[in-house]
């Protein structure tokens, strides 16, 4: 809630800096909080230490929901405009230019996903609730990073329109093979769920949800994949209408 509330004051107070700030990027910051905080806070955050397949639901929100939001929000760019010169040096400078690079924007994803799903990594954070929280803020910003390079609205290196689909349909096998090696696992891969798990639980029912959570992954998390594919397909459209529109305009006028 800290966190929630803190990054809300900042990203408002940034916005009051930068009076020609887009007003509805102000307000997608707004509908990227509320996702988080359903995500963390509600029903969902309650069990989501005690149910597998409540845990994909809430992994699931906060990169393919939120982080989009949050991207379509810019709060990087945000920072570059109301900031001073040291920030914008520090935008400006390798690390940043490196980190907000497309390539590793999806070799972060291409990554993040399986290692937190299919590792040891996993049953950490079952038994540290600190470590479940660093996972959640990882999964924001790997989120954040990927939708910031799909949607091409960051100031920075950006890629074809076209390209940005294919960027994102890149991604998909790795929610897939994730989802798919967990709904067809043979034994529980995480012996803390027996632990966390609510009184009464088997090691039947644990699976089960485990497999549960799988298909969340694999199905929910390609729905989503190929949801945010619309947005950009249609982005791609109107680019190429409009650079249609210049080069006739370019012919046009060489009497061609």
């Amino acid at each position: 809630m800290v966190l929630l509330i803190g990054a809300g004051l900042v990203y408002f107070a940034a916005a009051h800096r930068a009076p020609q700030w887009p007003r509805h990027r102000s307000w997608l910051f707004l509908v990227g909080l509320a996702v988080t905080f359903l995500a963390t806070q509600s029903i969902v955050g309650v069990f989501d230490m005690e149910y597998f397949s409540d845990h994909m639901i809430q992994h699931l929100m906060l990169i393919m929901v939120a982080a989009p939001i949050f991207a379509l929000s810019a709060p990087l760019d945000l920072a570059y405009e109301a900031g001073g010169a040291r920030i914008r040096r520090v935008f400006d400078g390798r690390v940043m230019k490196v980190v907000t690079h497309p390539l590793a924007a999806f070799a972060l994803y291409f990554v993040f996903i399986p290692l937190t799903h299919l590792t040891s990594l996993f049953n950490l954070m079952l038994e540290h609730e600190w470590f479940h929280h660093l996972e959640q803020i990882g999964f924001l910003v790997v989120g954040y990073l990927f939708f910031r390079v799909a949607f091409g609205l960051g100031r920075g290196f950006t890629i074809h329109p076209g390209l940005r689909l294919v960027y994102v349909m890149a991604a998909v096998p790795v929610d897939t093979f994730t989802g798919l090696a967990l709904a067809m696992s043979s034994h529980n891969p995480f012996p803390s769920y027996a632990m966390s798990s609510p009184a009464g639980s088997t090691s039947t029912s644990i699976l089960a949800n485990i497999h549960l959570g799988g298909a969340i992954m694999w199905i929910g998390g390609d729905a989503l994949m190929l949801l945010a594919c619309i947005p950009i397909a249609v982005t791609w459209v109107r680019w190429e209408t409009v650079r249609t529109k210049e080069l006739d305009a370019q012919l046009d006028a060489l009497g061609l």
